[in-house]
């Protein structure tokens, strides 16, 4: 049908008074070129053209409806990756968050034990200091009284010798010497 309406259209529209001659004669140029489409029209539909090219735009559209189908596939695949990749970044915040906050918080835990452990070291540094300082003091007086006594023994030894005559040594000899008999016998 449509081939017939294109005849008729392509008939009306040319100009008639174009050629020489009657219209239906070899003579004449516009009826050669209208028998020329003609057949060529009628070798087109004998070899089927119009279905094979019917044919390859159906399959042409079916690919392409296929590209389409699968393009939306790939974007809702692309989509929930993306929401997925969302929810992971969104969690992944929220722990990284939580990590920064214990970590804080055993700073500041560490940082408290640190204090104490400090305050605790000087406390004990300082009785340790007290100790010794005491120690230092009872070592300096231990020294003071031993050379007090080192000072009155040299004193005393100095009296003595001079008041003492060699007849009160002997006599105090003998009677050192009586004391020890008296206290082995």
């Amino acid at each position: 049908m449509r081939i017939i309406a294109t005849l008729m259209a392509m008939f009306a529209a040319s100009p008639a008074l174009a050629a020489s001659g009657p219209f239906f004669s070899l003579q004449n140029t516009n009826f050669v070129v209208g028998i020329a489409f003609i057949l060529f029209i009628g070798v087109l539909i004998y070899f089927k053209v119009p279905g094979m090219l019917t044919g390859l735009l159906d399959k042409r559209a079916t690919d392409i409806q296929a590209e389409l189908n699968e393009a939306r596939k790939l974007r809702e695949e692309a989509q929930s990756v993306l929401a997925s990749y969302e929810r992971k970044q969104k969690e992944v915040t929220e722990h990284a968050g939580r990590i920064v906050e214990q970590a804080k918080q055993e700073a500041q835990l560490a940082a408290d034990q640190a204090k104490e452990d400090l305050k605790d070291s000087i406390a004990r540094r300082l009785l340790a200091a007290e100790d010794q300082i005491k120690s230092a003091e009872n070592a300096a007086l231990r020294e003071v009284r031993n050379k007090a006594i080192s000072v009155a023994i040299g004193a005393a030894s100095d009296v003595i010798a001079k008041n003492m005559t060699a007849t009160d040594g002997n006599q105090l000899i003998d009677e050192s010497i009586a004391q020890v008999e008296a206290k082995l016998h």
